[in-house]
C-alpha cells in the first residue's frame, strides 16, 4: 500500500508538472494556429476549438483567418503619356494557407510589408500601361452629359447647337477601360506574386488619386481653357440668336411697311377714281362751269411761278383776259 501511495503520489505530481506546462492550447473563433516542434511544421488547426499538444517541445503561433487590410503608401507614379499622378492604395487580403504563410514570414507584420511592395510594384505597372483618363474615370459619362449638364434650363436644340460650336478638344477622352478595370488589373497582377506565400489578396482599390504639382497647373488651364470656350460658345450662340431675331424683325418690318404702301396705294387709286368718276359727273351736269373752274385751279398753280408773260394771246388765258370771262 506504501509504494502505491507513493507511485500516485508521483503521478500526481507529474500531472501537476504536465498541466503547468501547459499542454492545452485554445483556438478561438476567427483564428488558427501552426504548431512548430523544433522548428518544422507538425500540425495547423483552422477550426476554433480547444488543442493539445507537447509541453515545452511544440510551439503554437496563431494568425487571423479574418479579411485584413493594408493602406499603401503614396508613390508618384507616370501615366502612359508620362503624366505624373500621386497614388496611394488600399487592399483587402487575408491568410489562406497558415502553413506557407508561415514558412514565408512567421509573422503579418513582415507579410504586410512584403504585399505592401508586390501591390505598389502592380499599381506602377498598370498604372504606367494606361492613359491618365483611363485612372481617374470610370466611364464617359462626362461626354455624354457635355454640354447639357452645364446647360439644364437649355433645350435639346440649343444643346446640340452649343455641342456644335464646342471645339471637339474640349470633350474627355473615351475610356475604355476605367478605374474599376484598373483595379481589378492591379488586382491580378499582384496574385501572381502572393499565391506562393500562402496569402489570397481579395482586391485592391485606389484609395486616392492627386496630381502632381506640375500636373495640377496643366488641369487647371485646361479647365480655365474649357469653361473659355463653353463661355465662347454660349456668347457665340446668343449673337446668332440676336442676328436671327434682327433680320426676322427687319423682314417683318419691310413685310408690314410693304403691305401698308400696297393698302396706301391701294386707296390713292380708289380716291382717284372717285375724284375722277365725281369730275366727270359733274362735268356732264355743266361742261363749261368745269372747264372754268379748273382753269382757275391751273392759274393758282401756275402763274405764280411766272417771271413773266410775254403774251397773253393763247387758249390757256381765255378765262383771265376774257371781258366776259368766257370763251
Amino acid at each position: 500500500m506504501k509504494k502505491l501511495g507513493i507511485v500516485l503520489g508521483i503521478l500526481i505530481v507529474l500531472g501537476v508538472v504536465f498541466l503547468l506546462l501547459g499542454p492545452f492550447y485554445v483556438v478561438n473563433e476567427g483564428y488558427q494556429a501552426v504548431i512548430t516542434r523544433f522548428g518544422r511544421i507538425v500540425d495547423t488547426k483552422t477550426e476554433a476549438g480547444l488543442y493539445i499538444r507537447v509541453p515545452v517541445i511544440d510551439f503554437v503561433t496563431t494568425y487571423p483567418k479574418l479579411i485584413l487590410s493594408l493602406d499603401g503608401d503614396p508613390q508618384r507614379i507616370p501615366t502612359k503619356e508620362n503624366q505624373f499622378i500621386i497614388v496611394d492604395t488600399t487592399s483587402r487580403w487575408r491568410i489562406s494557407n497558415p502553413e506557407l504563410f508561415y514558412t514565408s514570414f512567421k509573422t503579418v507584420e513582415a507579410a504586410s510589408n512584403r504585399l505592401s511592395d508586390i501591390i505598389d510594384s502592380a499599381t506602377r505597372t498598370v498604372i504606367t500601361q494606361n492613359r491618365l483618363s483611363e485612372v481617374v474615370r470610370s466611364s464617359n459619362i462626362i461626354n455624354q452629359s457635355t454640354p447639357s449638364a452645364q446647360a439644364m434650363d437649355q433645350n435639346t436644340e440649343e444643346a446640340a447647337e452649343i455641342q456644335d460650336l464646342i471645339n471637339v478638344s474640349v470633350v474627355s477622352e473615351e475610356v475604355t477601360k476605367g478605374r474599376r478595370q484598373l483595379s481589378l488589373e492591379m488586382a491580378e497582377e499582384a496574385r501572381k506574386m502572393v499565391g506562393e506565400y500562402g496569402i489570397e489578396l481579395i482586391d485592391v482599390l485606389p484609395r486616392q488619386i492627386k496630381y502632381s504639382e506640375e500636373l495640377t497647373e496643366s488641369v487647371y488651364n485646361r479647365m480655365i481653357k474649357e469653361r473659355n470656350q463653353f463661355a465662347q460658345a454660349y456668347r457665340s450662340l446668343g449673337e446668332g440668336k440676336k442676328a436671327d431675331w434682327l433680320g426676322k424683325l427687319e423682314k417683318e418690318k419691310l413685310t408690314i411697311e410693304s403691305e401698308a404702301y400696297k393698302q396706301a396705294e391701294e386707296i390713292k387709286g380708289k380716291a382717284d377714281a372717285e375724284a375722277s368718276r365725281i369730275y366727270a359727273e359733274a362735268y356732264s351736269k355743266d361742261p363749261e362751269f368745269y372747264a372754268f373752274w379748273k382753269s382757275l385751279e391751273s392759274y393758282k398753280t401756275t402763274l405764280p411761278s411766272f417771271d413773266a408773260t410775254y403774251s397773253t394771246n393763247m387758249d390757256y388765258f381765255d378765262y383771265l383776259y376774257s371781258p366776259d370771262g368766257r370763251r
